[in-house]
């Protein structure tokens, strides 16, 4: 009941600003982080609910290789207790960081050495939800089409989730093998022709924003010769998919993070904790419903 009475108390007079939450970017390109749009969702759910706890939400952009004692004296200096780390393309460089004397929540697991705690789509869910959708309008052969990066960075969820699916719906018949797109774009187009030749898909679930030009490039029209459905509305390049939710990502980062400074949990953890946040199928042009046929 007191919890209670604090929070009325501070939705109706406001929240003063009492500590700063750091945003840690150590992208090559650090304006190519939030080019993204999911990864921008994060930083705008994160911004919000930072705002609503007291907290101000600060980037710190950092060359990799640089003194990580140098930053972990900014940091200390503005009086920084909690670090989140978005989505980076590997291993932070940050040598002479003491990361004990920070509370660290990361977004999804590419930033493979730093063990913290996850916040990040429940991915495995969105295949899953794409697929099931794919079945209901109508398409019985649904392949998979991905990256060999994103698979790696992303621990292989969607590809899980599809797979779960496949078993669940499709006949054995009709369950596909999955293409994994060689980083050779040059190679790309023979290899995508040489697997709808062998698979046979009516429809496509893919993590490769790449697959659009592909297709371009065979001259193959979504969704007249093929259906598409992508992993990510946002960064995709196809309107039919999943909605990764990546606002509530952010703000369920923040709230996550704010428990381990006010409990005072610092460092790498002895055991990570994983929190998945649900995602919503949108409906798109690039996968409608198949009108049903008689024989």
């Amino acid at each position: 009941m007191l919890a209670s009475l604090v929070a009325y108390r501070r939705g109706k007079s406001g929240v003063s600003i009492r500590s700063c939450i750091g945003w840690i970017n150590m992208w090559e390109d650090p304006k190519a982080l939030r080019r993204f749009k999911e990864f921008d969702g994060y930083w705008l759910g994160a911004k919000d609910a930072a705002e609503r706890l007291g907290y101000n939400l600060e980037e710190f952009r950092w060359q990799r290789g640089k003194s990580g004692a140098r930053l972990q004296s900014i940091l200390e200096t503005r009086g920084v207790r909690g670090l989140l780390i978005p989505p980076h393309g590997g291993e932070l460089q940050l040598p002479d960081f003491d990361w004990n004397r920070f509370s660290l929540v990361r977004f999804g697991s590419s930033v493979t050495n730093l063990p913290a705690h996850t916040v990040t789509s429940d991915q495995s869910h969105c295949a899953r939800l794409a697929c099931q959708k794919a079945f209901a309008y109508g398409y019985k052969r649904v392949g998979y089409v991905t990256d060999d990066a994103f698979e790696r960075s992303t621990g292989g969820h969607f590809r899980e989730g599809y797979l779960n699916a496949q078993e669940e719906f499709a006949v054995p018949g009709d369950r596909l093998n999955t293409l994994v797109l060689e980083p050779d774009a040059r190679r790309n187009q023979a290899q995508f022709t040489k697997w709808l030749a062998r698979e046979k898909p009516q429809a496509i679930f893919t993590t490769s924003p790449r697959l659009l030009g592909i297709m371009n490039g065979l001259g193959l029209r979504v969704p007249d010769d093929l259906a598409v459905a992508t992993t990510s509305v946002l960064d995709g390049n196809f309107d039919a998919g999943a909605d990764q939710n990546s606002p509530e990502i952010g703000r369920v980062a923040v709230s996550t993070l704010a428990a381990l400074v006010l409990e005072n949990e610092r460092g790498i953890p002895q055991y990570q904790r994983r929190i998945l946040v649900e995602g919503r199928w949108v409906d798109g042009k690039s996968l409608p419903r198949r009108v049903a046929t008689t024989a």
